[in-house]
């Protein structure tokens, strides 16, 4: 953490020597970097730095990708609990990244929560800064944004979207002739012992 880009700008370091020791590092525990006004100038800061490459940047569309991950809780950490869909105690994170890798939004979630859980409160800050870019947008993003909710909102922003539509019946029904697999190739189906 010592070299990390992010924690040398907060502490203000400019130059090439490491940003913090371990005695630094204890002082931006809670309560002072879990304060609202700083988890804000945090939040700041990254949308000025993916402001900042944008300008540098010329192109003239924005693809964003909206996904959850898994962070594996260790112990009795805050916050983290079971997820059943990737079998641990974790917590669940929400990211927003540009097609190019930028990160333009995360969110520390619970374990337990669904995988679009607080989509609204991840995307509004990044929809308003696109708003007015004359850019043409889209979004790619997993099957849990697969809902109506979501289509109206993006097709009001003026977003193009590609959202994977979760599984069921009807769909794997009308899509299961293109599934047929080569022979010698591995079921459909994991295999459990």
């Amino acid at each position: 953490m010592a070299v990390d880009p992010a924690l040398r700008t907060v502490v203000g370091r400019r130059s090439e020597q490491p940003a913090a020791n371990t005695n630094t590092l204890s002082r931006l525990a809670p309560p002072p970097l879990s304060a609202p006004a700083n988890l804000e100038k945090l939040t700041q800061l990254n949308s000025a730095w993916v402001a900042r490459a944008l300008e540098q940047t010329k192109s003239w569309r924005i693809v964003l990708d909206l996904d959850s991950s898994e962070s594996p809780g260790h112990g009795q950490q805050e916050g983290s609990s079971y997820q059943g869909h990737f079998g641990l105690v974790c917590y669940h994170p929400l990211f927003c990244f540009k097609h190019w890798g930028a990160c333009e939004a995360a969110g520390l979630r619970p374990g337990h929560v669904p995988s679009a859980e607080g989509w609204p409160q991840r995307w509004a800050p990044v929809v308003a800064r696109y708003r007015a870019s004359g850019l043409h947008k889209y979004l790619r993003a997993a099957g849990a944004c697969a809902k109506p909710e979501v289509y109206a909102y993006l097709e009001q922003e003026g977003f193009g979207y590609t959202l994977r539509l979760p599984a069921n019946e009807v769909l794997m029904r009308h899509i299961d002739p293109l599934l047929t697999r080569p022979v010698g190739r591995p079921p459909k189906r994991a295999l459990v012992w």
